[in-house]
């Protein structure tokens, strides 16, 4: 049964959607506000995907028709509700969103964000109202290197990760790569992936020169003035950590010049345009999924990665890429928190501080691989990582990843207690890679 209401609040454009299985399966319920970008740019690659998967795991939690070790159905036996919300509007909007979810929707856990600039302005309200609280996407490095926050967590790693793995996979591939020019969006997220790849390229690569940095404002949708500068410029890499709309936008204007054949193209995070762009997203683009997520997840398998997988398919006619990913991680992190709660208190549904003691420094696997809770004293996730090249079958009629290189949690993600850009300028002490 699914049923459809208007939510509370003047500010909020939102649906409260109950997912519930056709028979009773306990008395409480266990209620999730859940938000992501269901408009605008961000929507078509991140939003709707991302509310897409977490739909279809809740409603197959509900049934329990996970696979082990998540059969319980529901969270703990409890029926789980949402409160659906979208992020669109900009971070002043989004928390009063957040308020509205907790004061008026009394929803028992948030989870949600793929901006950076939502997950800096939310966790300080979440810490001030006592409210559960994963952020599931977004990458900025600074929401914890930057604050301390009880009730706030983030169940997928931050995005040092992705850029210290294409250094590496530069390196391991031999890719000629004696200048590099950046392409990235000019706010927190487009600023520190840049940061980082520049310094991890320093450490690995040392030879290679920068050429330029290109900074554009989120959403500029229009690069020409920025892809005539990389034409001329001419170097043998160009980085992006550009997303969304923008990498769609990027990436058919570019192809359109040539770009990709007079530089390598790396993208941090390009995995999600690949079922929208098909065939237009050129043969040997270097890229990430921000984890082991979308095809390079596929590509080792799994009993509850093939089965999220086919019922993603089944469900909206295309494979997931990361988005979905990265919340079916963060929701099977929340499940696994809840029960463990349960656990330690006679099966009563937790509270929002047994909740985050759970929470704290959990371990659990997800279609993405094992996520560990290990940084920022149990509150920010690490996980491993993946990155591959672009090949269109043809048989199968869709771009594919091939060439994939895998990396442990803890090769591409710093150690607790040290900030990722220290670590990177310091040699990546610490890290223990396979």
């Amino acid at each position: 049964m699914t049923k459809l209401r208007r939510s509370i609040g003047a500010t909020a454009a939102t649906a409260a959607i109950a997912l519930a299985c056709g028979s009773a399966v306990a008395a409480d319920k266990f209620k999730i506000g859940v938000i992501t970008f269901l408009s605008g740019q961000a929507a078509e690659s991140f939003g709707v995907p991302a509310w897409n998967g977490g739909k279809l795991l809740i409603e197959m939690a509900n049934q329990g028709k996970l696979p082990a070790p998540y059969g319980t159905k529901g969270f703990g036996g409890m029926e789980v509700e949402v409160v659906l919300v979208d992020e669109a509007g900009g971070a002043t909007k989004q928390v009063q969103e957040f308020r509205n979810l907790v004061q008026r929707e009394k929803v028992d856990a948030v989870i949600g964000y793929v901006s950076s600039g939502d997950c800096l302005a939310v966790p300080p309200v979440a810490d001030e109202l006592k409210a559960f609280t994963i952020l599931y996407d977004c990458g900025t490095p600074r929401v914890f290197e930057e604050g301390k926050f009880n009730y706030v967590f983030r169940t997928a790693a931050h995005g040092a990760m992705d850029n210290v793995s294409l250094a590496r996979y530069l390196k391991s591939r031999k890719v000629k790569v004696d200048s590099f020019a950046g392409i990235n969006q000019n706010y927190a997220w487009g600023q520190d992936s840049w940061a980082d790849f520049e310094a991890s390229m320093k450490q690995i690569m040392p030879n290679a020169k920068v050429k330029t940095s290109l900074l554009p404002k989120f959403g500029a949708g229009q690069y020409g003035t920025e892809i005539s500068a990389l034409l001329r410029e001419k170097p043998d890499l160009v980085h992006s950590s550009l997303w969304g709309g923008d990498l769609q936008a990027f990436i058919l204007q570019s192809s359109a010049r040539g770009l990709h054949k007079r530089s390598q193209i790396a993208l941090s995070a390009g995995d999600h345009v690949m079922p929208q762009l098909g065939k237009k997203m050129p043969d040997g683009i270097i890229l990430g999924a921000r984890g082991m997520n979308g095809l390079s997840a596929k590509a080792k398998g799994g009993e509850l990665t093939n089965t999220l997988w086919a019922a993603y398919e089944k469900a909206y006619g295309v494979f997931p890429v990361q988005a979905p990913f990265r919340m079916w991680q963060g929701l099977l992190g929340l499940k696994t928190a809840v029960e463990k709660a349960m656990a330690a208190n006679g099966g009563k549904k937790p509270t929002q501080d047994q909740l985050a003691a759970a929470m704290k420094g959990l371990a659990w696997d997800a279609p993405s691989g094992h996520i560990e809770m290990a940084l920022s004293d149990g509150h920010q996730a690490i996980q491993p990582n993946a990155i591959g090249k672009t090949k269109w079958d043809a048989a199968k009629k869709q771009m594919t990843l091939v060439d994939i290189e895998y990396y442990d949690a803890r090769c591409v993600n710093p150690p607790d207690g040290q900030k990722a850009a220290d670590w990177i300028k310091g040699g990546f002490q610490g890290a223990s890679c396979k």
